[in-house]
């Protein structure tokens, strides 16, 4: 049966960047778009054709292949393909087929065009795929202290080669560097040193480290580029070479780190995740998304972009343990739909993410289905995040909790009473609950509790006022001169809290615009640059808080990385002392832009400041 616009309608609301636009426009969309059905391994285009638009898929899945018709990709649901040839010279750059029976939405050249030409977001979607950099690129252009092993494990040139091996054996790796007693790099050993120079000569066992090991080896230093690394393992042909600053080891890059760093990518993982046989298999996935994060936050890539697609390996996820229950627990006695909220709702996922969502479902559901199936299905669902890294929600806001899964009129109710009532609790509440997003299931059940909501809380001025004053309680870190104020005890102390005083008060005043201006958006940027473009912000306020929590965002990510690089788990406390002056002073600045945006809200001239 075809697709009707109602139907796609549904479905581009669940899609960025269209879930951004204005519902006049998104209906407008739906109704031009094209709809292709292709049967398993039928072709879409091949390499040099003229393209007839960008592809959505809406069901299905399509393989994408080079001109060697090796498989680049594979794509899912949600995923779009078809825009980096489309917006060059509007000839294919690569072969795509449908891996299985396949739904496409298919967007002409012309539609694209006048999105990008109407709307800033859209144009900065696309601007960002029409300029891709190749693995090499990437890889060639990013400092090696992105992807060196810090604190290699060393030896010293009296110890055995024995004792060498055995080390080498039990932590897993190829070689080891040789230090003296004030840590300087004098030689190198490795297992194709123990093979040729020492199983092959048939040296005993007690032979000194010294005796076969690389004296003196080449080595770079930690502000080297990818390049200058492939081009010295190329000329020289060696795999391993030392990071060494002011004489002393600082690391050890081998052919394999190169290989791991070049293998992560945010579609491998998903698709690793999308195939899981349970939870555990997903948790192989999403242990690696700390050195997705390294890779990403190193090649260059914004926030925005870093902490979307590491949200969409857990969307992935979410989509997986809810397919796995229905297998498990069979088909649902109603519809439902399983959302998400705070950062996985907002799509501003990073390397540290506990879940937060729940369940909307269908009226006729039965009080022994809401406790029997959906509550096993929850358990299930919200177990197999914990196992795969997204940790149970500290305030309990998950689709366990029995008040947080409940049919639809339940869930009018909750925002009704909230709007009306505004106590503390329902401050809190609809902080988190007005950052729902569809993640599975019929999304049907949340379009209109979502228009209707945000109509009624915008016409409701003591509601908003509360909300406001809600949203004043979390304050960027800065001291009575407006310098930078660290925590002042306990476990972070002398630290910055680069979430609940960096970004969760950008987070709070782009929710406020949002009510006032019954934007539908969740994304902390794109909620800011709608209110922009519809003029609850004025464009030299819009621009100063913009760049305020790019800069803020960015620094808090760079943070996350630098740990993972170090070794250690990303968390969101930075200390001032690890910026420049010259960081120090612009975080400051991005901290005062952010208050004063604060202050202006509070007094009412937040909307056109």
């Amino acid at each position: 049966m075809p697709l009707t616009s109602a139907q796609i309608l549904h479905f581009l609301k669940s899609v960025h960047p269209y879930d951004a636009l204005p519902e006049a426009d998104q209906k407008d969309l739906a109704g031009q778009i094209g709809v292709w059905e292709k049967s398993s391994g039928e072709g879409i285009y091949q390499l040099g054709d003229d393209l007839p638009g960008l592809f959505l898929i809406y069901e299905g899945a399509a393989e994408i292949r080079d001109k060697n018709n090796a498989m680049i990709s594979r794509l899912g649901i949600r995923n779009s393909f078809g825009e980096r040839g489309l917006l060059l010279d509007g000839r294919a750059v690569t072969s795509a087929y449908s891996a299985e029976q396949t739904i496409l939405l298919v967007f002409s050249p012309e539609i694209i065009a006048g999105l990008i030409a109407k709307y800033q977001l859209v144009a900065r979607f696309f601007d960002r795929t029409q300029k891709p950099r190749s693995r090499e690129s990437d890889l060639t252009a990013i400092p090696i202290e992105s992807f060196m092993a810090s604190n290699p494990l060393t030896c010293r040139p009296e110890d055995t080669v024995k004792q060498a091996a055995q080390q080498m054996r039990d932590a897993r790796i190829s070689s080891l560097c040789v230090t003296d007693d004030e840590g300087r790099l004098i030689g190198i050993i490795t297992v194709r040193d123990l093979s040729f120079k020492v199983l092959a000569s048939e040296l005993p066992v007690e032979t000194l480290v010294e005796a076969v090991m690389t004296a003196n080896p080449i080595t770079l230093g930690p502000a080297a580029i990818g390049s200058d690394l492939l081009h010295l393992m190329m000329e020289r042909c060696i795999g391993h070479v030392p990071i060494v600053e002011g004489g002393h080891l600082v690391g050890m890059v081998t052919q394999t780190d190169l290989t791991r760093f070049q293998a992560i990518s945010s579609a491998e993982l998903v698709s690793q995740v999308a195939t899981a046989k349970d939870a555990e298999e997903i948790a192989l996935a999403t242990a690696r998304i700390p050195n997705l994060l390294v890779q990403l936050v190193a090649g260059g890539s914004r926030h925005e972009i870093v902490t979307r697609l590491i949200t969409d390996i857990a969307d992935a996820a979410t989509r997986r343990l809810l397919s796995l229950a229905e297998t498990k627990f069979g088909p649902p006695p109603v519809p439902y739909l399983w959302l998400a909220c705070g950062s996985q709702g907002r799509r501003e996922q990073t390397g540290v993410s506990d879940q937060d969502n729940c369940l909307i479902l269908h009226d006729s559901v039965t009080e022994t289905d809401r406790e029997g199936y959906f509550a096993d299905l929850a358990q299930f669902v919200c177990d197999g995040l914990n196992t795969s890294g997204y940790v149970y929600c500290p305030g309990d806001m998950m689709a366990t909790n029995p008040r947080w899964t409940q049919p639809l009129t339940v869930w009018k109710s909750y925002f009704e009473g909230w709007i009306n009532k505004p106590d503390p609790e329902a401050q809190m509440l609809s902080s988190v609950m007005f950052d729902l997003r569809p993640i599975g299931g019929d999304t049907t059940l949340f379009e209109n509790l979502q228009a209707e909501t945000l109509e009624a809380s915008s016409r409701n001025s003591i509601f908003v006022a509360h909300m406001v004053s809600n949203s004043l309680k979390h304050t960027p870190p800065l001291s009575l001169l407006r310098g930078l104020a660290t925590i002042r005890s306990g476990e972070h102390k002398n630290t910055l809290d680069m979430k609940h005083n960096g970004v969760v008060p950008v987070v709070d005043l782009a929710r406020i615009y949002a009510l006032q201006g019954q934007i539908g958006a969740v994304n902390t940027r794109a909620r800011l640059e709608e209110a922009r473009e519809t003029g609850q912000l004025s464009k030299s306020g819009a621009g100063d808080l913009l760049d305020a929590y790019d800069l803020i965002a960015e620094t808090r990510i760079q943070h996350q990385a630098d740990l993972v690089k170090q070794g250690a788990e990303p968390d969101n406390f930075l200390q001032p002392s690890t910026l420049s002056d010259f960081e120090r002073a612009h975080v400051r600045d991005a901290f005062v832009v952010v208050k004063t945006m604060q202050s202006a809200v509070g007094h009412g001239r937040g909307m056109l400041s």
